[in-house]
């Protein structure tokens, strides 16, 4: 199973770097529900709970002026794939307010 090094952030938390494994089943685990994946940049997204407004999630932050409620996970982007997250520690709080 390939792993992946991402940003996961949970409310209330500052963003941490995490290796996980990249299945469908890790990112639910992680943002506790289905997932929906939003494109920041072609290279970026965020991975957060589908129905996170529905269920009245804890708000979280902005990421890239786009506000989040729940965990959620900073990805990287191939194609149709997730990757390695491209954003360095030192650049973390560019993306993450």
């Amino acid at each position: 199973m390939k792993e992946i090094r991402v940003w996961v952030k949970p409310p209330g938390e500052p963003a941490q770097p995490k290796t996980i494994p990249n299945t469908l089943e890790s990112f639910q685990k992680i943002v506790d529900g289905y997932i929906e994946a939003v494109t920041l940049a072609t290279n970026l997204a965020v991975i957060c709970n589908e129905e996170g407004r529905m269920l009245k999630l804890k708000h979280n932050c902005l990421v890239g002026g786009v506000d989040f409620v729940g965990t959620i996970i900073l990805v990287g982007v191939d194609g149709d794939e997730f990757t390695d997250c491209p954003v360095k520690k030192e650049n973390i709080g560019l993306w993450i307010a």
